[in-house]
C-alpha cells in the first residue's frame, strides 16, 4: 500500500512535470517568434537609419561653406547700403 502511493505520487509529479514543459516549450516558440520580429524591425530600422544619414550628409555637403557665405553677403561697391 505504501508503495503504491509513493509510485502515485511520483507519476503525479512526472504528469506534472511533463505538464510545465509543455507551457515552457509553447513559451519558447512565442519568444522565439518575438525575437525573429523584432530582429527584423532592428534590421528595418538600422536600414532607414543609415538612409536618413546619407541624406543629411548630402545635404550637408550642398551648404556653402564659410568663407562663400561671407563673400555671399559681402557688398559690392556699385552697391552701398543706405
Amino acid at each position: 500500500m505504501l508503495e503504491t502511493t509513493h509510485i502515485d505520487q511520483i507519476t503525479e509529479r512526472v504528469e506534472h512535470l511533463l505538464v510545465r514543459y509543455e507551457e515552457l516549450m509553447r513559451t519558447n516558440a512565442l519568444l522565439a517568434a518575438q525575437v525573429s520580429t523584432l530582429t527584423q524591425e532592428r534590421d528595418s530600422l538600422k536600414s532607414r537609419l543609415s538612409a536618413a544619414r546619407a541624406r543629411v550628409d548630402a545635404l550637408l555637403e550642398r551648404l556653402p561653406t564659410e568663407g562663400s557665405v561671407h563673400s555671399a553677403f559681402k557688398t559690392s561697391p556699385e552697391r552701398t547700403p543706405s
